[in-house]
């Protein structure tokens, strides 16, 4: 596997995805706003609705779908990897020392579990029951949850000319990307095709950038906004690393205003084909500004970029890297729609293929547009997923796809 993309939309091959656990159910009414959740869904049908989502992309597309919780199960059968993941993991409480303790009286699938969905230290007690747990109480976290994790698109992208390995805003969504990017580079399906863009070698404290808002415009251009969650030394970083290697002639910065409905770029626009964008409109009309990165000079190590602010707005921009383009807009044309789909991510469709989509079934009037454009749109039952806030490409990162 090529481990590059080159397209938004090329037919599937394969992709990964995370069926949602007991994560989910460590979230309560207390607690969801510090684990970064905007409610508690209900897990069973959270399970059913994303068993749907990913059989649908097989019987679609018979793309291949990887499970987060099986590759990182084999990634951890190296002993020295599962210790230094536990021992990170185990920072935050004050635990650290008692790393090895867990390994010795949890199985490895067990430690993929506790990783994923994280460990009390009451239910430590059980295994260790001299633990001395500090100041800490027995309902309190030795290592918080990851109920995020079903959201594959964030920790990671992967672009024209390889992986950008994210750097996340908030601490406690670090470790998602830690497990991804200590999946990636050990797992023997993957590990001799891993290109890193981002992080750059050297930086133990790299800026902040999330998968969300990389957004492929041509095998030769690439959008990265600049939100909440990305900040714009990633950006400038990342761009470099891109245009040095080659395969990417221009990176565009999009700044979005700092707000919660425009947390990524992929909440305000998608490419579902070669000249077709779906858009969330007021989004779009409250991008602030775009830069233009190309590169300047190549020699050997040295390599030095250009960085222009571009008087002209982003429809100008994807208007250039998109000839003949058609815009779309969410709800139907409809401001109110528009307002309600786009609280459940109407802009944030999954292209499986050249105008082929599965969007939530709750985005009717979104949905019934994309029809009259000629795209072929499949649904998923909504109700549990939309409460993360996160749509359809959210819940998925393409590994694989035809090149266009």
């Amino acid at each position: 596997m090529n481990l590059r993309i080159n397209s938004e939309f090329g037919t599937l091959k394969a992709v990964l995805m995370h069926r949602p656990g007991k994560e989910i159910d460590r979230l309560t009414p207390y607690n969801k706003d510090f684990l970064l959740f905007e409610d508690v869904p209900y897990l069973e049908a959270l399970q059913r609705e994303h068993d749907t989502f990913s059989s649908l992309i097989k019987d679609s597309t018979g793309a291949h779908v990887y499970q987060l919780r099986e590759l990182l199960i084999r990634v951890l059968y190296d002993g020295e990897i599962l210790l230094r993941l536990m021992r990170e993991s185990l920072r935050r409480s004050g635990l650290t020392h008692i790393a090895e303790d867990i390994l010795e009286r949890y199985s490895t699938a067990e430690c993929a579990g506790i990783l994923t969905a994280g460990l009390k230290i009451h239910e430590l007690k059980q295994k260790l029951p001299k633990l001395n747990a500090g100041e800490l109480y027995d309902f309190a976290f030795a290592i918080p949850p990851c109920p995020n994790l079903y959201f594959q698109r964030d920790p990671m992208a992967l672009t024209p000319g390889g992986i950008i390995f994210s750097s996340m805003k908030m601490e406690g969504r670090q470790r998602e990307a830690d497990l991804l990017r200590t999946i990636f580079e050990n797992h023997p399906d993957f590990k001799s095709n891993v290109t890193t863009i981002y992080p750059i070698e050297g930086h133990d404290t790299p800026p902040s950038i999330e998968g969300g808002d990389v957004i492929i415009l041509s095998h030769e251009a690439v959008a990265i906004g600049n939100s909440e969650r990305t900040d714009e030394k990633a950006i400038y970083h990342a761009a470099k690393a891109l245009l040095a290697e080659g395969s990417v002639k221009r990176v565009y910065e999009v700044h979005l205003p700092k707000k919660r409905q425009f947390m990524h770029l992929d909440t305000v626009f998608t490419v579902l084909d070669e000249n077709l964008v779906l858009t969330y409109p007021d989004a779009m009309n409250s991008v602030l500004q775009t830069s233009l990165y190309t590169l300047k000079e190549a020699n050997g190590d040295k390599v030095s970029i250009k960085r222009e602010v571009l008087k002209e707005s982003l429809l100008t921009v994807l208007s250039r890297e998109i000839p003949h383009l058609e815009i779309l807009s969410t709800g139907d044309g409809n401001a109110d729609y528009a307002l309600r789909e786009q609280w459940f991510d109407g802009a944030n469709v999954f292209a499986i293929g050249p105008r082929r989509v599965i969007s939530y079934n709750r985005n009717i009037h979104t949905n019934r547009a994309l029809r009259n454009m000629g795209v072929e749109v499949l649904e998923i039952p909504s109700s549990e997923l939309s409460r993360g806030l996160g749509g359809p490409r959210c819940m998925t990162m393409p590994l694989s796809r035809s090149r266009i």
